[in-house]
């Protein structure tokens, strides 16, 4: 697996955000048993900064906590079956490995809701690569029934790697 990581802003976490990010990464490409080498990219920046993506992007000029960029299509969230037919679009040349997408996220963001619900910047954060994780293997939150599928799995995930609200 390739794991590029990117800070683009000077606003710190009381943990080393690198290697965290790349075990959750880890973690959740076996947890879902993706059959392929992958390569993720994961950009943290600060509020002005996610709010120019967000904005250029979605059209919503405001900030957000995170943004997900998936770079494939599933006919079904996490059913990895029909990469195969469309491998070829989706592999780096370079590697091999199949680019699942990127990542930004908001420090300030990250700061601002740990505090707002209690809990550790560092569950923050592992809940927002978590959830961003899930929407590059195609997992969405847009109806109360793919709402249930994903906090599910986001909570398992979480569970699993001993990252609990603290």
């Amino acid at each position: 697996m390739t794991f590029h990581f990117e800070k683009e802003t000077e606003k710190t976490l009381p943990f080393d955000c690198e290697t965290l990010a790349g075990e959750i990464i880890v973690f959740a490409i076996e947890h879902e048993d993706f059959p392929y080498e992958a390569e993720v990219n994961l950009t943290l920046t600060d509020n002005a900064g996610i709010q120019e993506i967000n904005s250029a992007y979605r059209q919503v000029d405001a900030p957000t906590d995170v943004l997900s960029f998936p770079l494939l299509s599933y006919e079904t969230a996490g059913d990895f079956t029909h990469l195969e037919e469309s491998y070829d679009d989706n592999f780096n040349p370079d590697s091999g490995e199949i680019m699942l997408g990127d990542i930004v996220l908001s420090v300030d963001r990250v700061i601002e809701q740990a505090a707002a619900y209690g809990h550790s910047e560092k569950r923050e954060y592992a809940f927002l690569i978590v959830h961003s994780m899930l929407h590059l293997f195609g997992y969405d939150h847009m109806t109360p029934e793919e709402a249930e599928v994903m906090e599910a799995k986001q909570e398992e995930i979480l569970s699993k790697m001993h990252i609990s609200r603290d």
